[in-house]
């Protein structure tokens, strides 16, 4: 199990600083409310930018990202909070950004079975900025931490998510 409480992430005896949703965290999440979901969640897989980093040793299923890769965060969409090929006429993310965040990007079992529109979309583990500013949602560790996490997570592994 992977714990976060606040601002700092538990795995396997070793303590990581992460950042958390710029507004903390919401047990009623709701799409743009940049809070981060409180409950227990499981990592989906794991999706990378082979083009940056080398395939990423864990126990998750392992997809390389493409320049068209996307995830719709429009809440009146059918594709909502699933991801989609770009370009798709839908509000959405890219996620090949021009930074390092979605470098490497575990979605997180956050409303996706079944899906709810407009109870938060995209909620992803993935790359912290420089200065663990707060993000839309996630849970971001720096990529040197993602990347010894992962080596020890597999698809029984969840994340429990609380203040």
């Amino acid at each position: 199990m992977i714990i976060v409480r606040g601002n700092k992430l538990e795995f396997n005896g070793k303590t990581y600083k992460c950042a958390v949703g710029k507004n903390g965290f919401a047990v009623d999440k709701i799409e743009g409310d940049n809070c981060s979901p409180i409950g227990e969640f499981s990592l989906r897989k794991v999706l990378y930018r082979a083009d940056k980093i080398a395939k990423p040793k864990t126990g998750l299923a392992v997809e390389v990202i493409s320049k068209n890769d996307g995830w719709c965060d429009a809440p009146d969409d059918v594709k909502y909070n699933l991801p989609v090929q770009l370009s798709y006429p839908a509000r959405h993310e890219n996620l090949w950004r021009d930074d390092d965040v979605y470098d490497v990007i575990i979605p997180l079992g956050y409303n996706d079975d079944p899906v709810i529109s407009g109870k938060g979309s995209a909620i992803f583990m993935h790359v912290a900025r420089e200065n663990y500013q707060g993000t839309e949602g996630c849970i971001a560790l720096k990529l040197v931490d993602l990347l010894e996490v992962l080596q020890g997570v597999d698809a029984t592994t969840k994340i429990d998510i609380k203040p």
